[in-house]
């Protein structure tokens, strides 16, 4: 079996000969490492695919980028319509403009960050849409207001930043924990088996309480945004791939991570340019009927009829607007438990580190109280070059620990949260692709992040027989009759 070569996009020009033949070699090698096996079998059958020519009225539930994906690129072909349910597109991918002092600040709210090694995919599509990129800080810190500790793990003086660290003895065998857990999660990660949880692997492991609790669970929950004590049942197999692939288990072999600049909502913008107005916002949907010849989607302005219906929204959201969920349908889908998380846009530094050498782009925080969810507070000056004489940050879940005076917007996301059950479920998800009149696409499907999101997005447009976008003239790779015929039928 080979593997394919896909551009998604159009590209903004055509690349020379040298460039175009390392594009294609980058975009090899990074397809078959991105892509599912479903998109790595043979073309698919007919039976598989919309008879060429054949217009399908499809409905597509979320504007997140699975959504947006699957909107940009069937729409050439079919006659989609997007139902979102907020007042914005792109889901998690959410720029908001604030004034502060006169002076006018766009920041992202959700999705913040990429590189180019673990998002190959999305970084295609974003050379493709030309959507301009700036390289950013990737840096992580952690105060416990339980022990007093404080430090940045980016460099001897943040690790110091609190000096009295060098005199602790449980901070040397964190240290001590973090490297023989980098070699031996760089030895382990693809032999454990699946259901062996980071509780059991930290245990069987004898590291430390203080690397437990001061390093591994608050980053882990800091990534996925979940609880610490959510974050011990996670699959250490699927955490250890991870780490690997995106460099944590080294301190030298780190991808280059990246920010849109200006903010996500340039990406998106481009991205929705040719479908802008198959797109329904404030519209929630709130029943799917499938019928035998039909799919009718209920939503704030009434019932209408669609061939098929494509759901880019969460598991547990696509089931409850199901009507009749079959057992595979409800086995799968309610597989992925989320953990809501509420988000603060805000000028207040006093959540942070309390030594400025110890803030970092992303500042986990451990309070006295218990914890029943991840606090975390992204600097969006570190991240997203913000010059402003003010932190701009985002804090998810410490709202009653910010002065109300220096809120800016609040906001409510929702994640996916990973059990030992992932694997063998996200294995199934061509499955419930173009069956019964549905399909299911969203980050779940894989590890959560805006990459997979595009990848399960194109899982789901290969089964209408869409392979993926020529790289010089932004047709797509089908007779040329199928054009003609899509305008006779309209």
């Amino acid at each position: 079996m080979t593997t394919e070569k896909l551009v998604v996009f159009p590209a903004c020009s055509a690349p020379g000969p040298v460039q175009a033949a390392k594009q294609d070699k980058i975009i090899s090698k990074t397809w078959s490492f991105a892509t599912p096996r479903l998109l790595l079998r043979e073309s698919p059958t007919r039976s598989e695919t919309s008879s060429w020519g054949e217009v399908l009225h499809i409905a597509i539930i979320g504007s997140g980028i699975s959504g947006l994906v699957c909107a940009r690129l069937l729409s050439r072909d079919h006659d989609v319509t997007v139902f979102e349910s907020a007042g914005h597109v792109g889901g998690h991918a959410h720029t908001v403009s604030i004034d502060l002092d006169g002076q006018s600040y766009d920041v992202d709210t959700g999705f913040l960050v990429y590189n180019d090694r673990t998002y190959p995919v999305f970084s295609q599509m974003l050379r493709d849409l030309c959507v301009d990129t700036v390289p950013t800080s990737m840096s992580f810190s952690v105060r416990c207001d339980r022990s007093g500790l404080e430090y940045n793990g980016t460099s001897l003086n943040g690790i110091f930043a609190q000096r009295q660290n060098s005199l602790r003895p449980t901070f040397w065998k964190m240290l001590r924990d973090i490297g023989r857990f980098n070699r031996n999660g760089s030895r382990d990660f693809s032999t454990l088996p699946d259901d062996l949880t980071v509780g059991d692997y930290l245990t069987t492991g004898g590291y430390s309480a203080a690397f437990a609790q001061q390093y591994l669970l608050p980053m882990g929950a800091a990534i996925w945004s979940c609880p610490r004590e959510a974050f011990l049942q996670f699959p250490i197999r699927f955490i250890l791939e991870f780490y690997h692939h995106h460099g944590l288990l080294s301190l030298t072999d780190r991808p280059i991570w990246r920010t849109v600049a200006g903010g996500s909502k340039h990406y998106v913008d481009k991205l929705i340019s040719p479908f802008r107005d198959k797109i329904r916002c404030n519209h929630p949907v709130s029943r799917v009927r499938r019928m035998e010849s039909e799919v009718i989607v209920s939503h704030v302005g009434g019932s209408e009829a669609f061939d098929e219906v494509i759901f880019a929204c969460h598991s547990d959201q696509a089931l409850r607007l199901l009507d009749d969920p079959d057992e595979l349908e409800t086995e799968l889908l309610t597989s992925f438990p989320y953990s809501d998380n509420t988000a603060v846009l805000h000028t207040d530094s006093s959540i942070l580190p309390q030594r400025r050498r110890a803030w970092a782009s992303w500042n986990y925080r451990i309070f006295r109280r218990p914890e029943t969810r991840p606090t975390v507070t992204y600097l969006l000056n570190h991240l997203q070059g913000v010059r402003s004489p003010h932190s701009l940050c985002v804090t998810l879940n410490a709202e009653d620990m910010i002065d109300p005076a220096h809120v800016l917007r609040r906001f409510r996301y929702s994640h996916p949260v990973f059990t030992t059950e992932r694997a063998a479920v996200q294995q199934q998800h061509g499955s419930v692709i173009r069956r019964r009149r549905t399909s299911y696409c969203g980050a779940y499907w894989r590890n959560g992040f805006h990459e997979d999101g595009v990848v399960s997005g194109l899982a789901v447009c290969r089964r209408f027989g869409i392979p993926g976008w020529s790289s010089d003239q932004a047709t797509l790779h089908r007779p040329a009759t199928v054009a003609a015929n899509r305008d006779a039928a309209s």
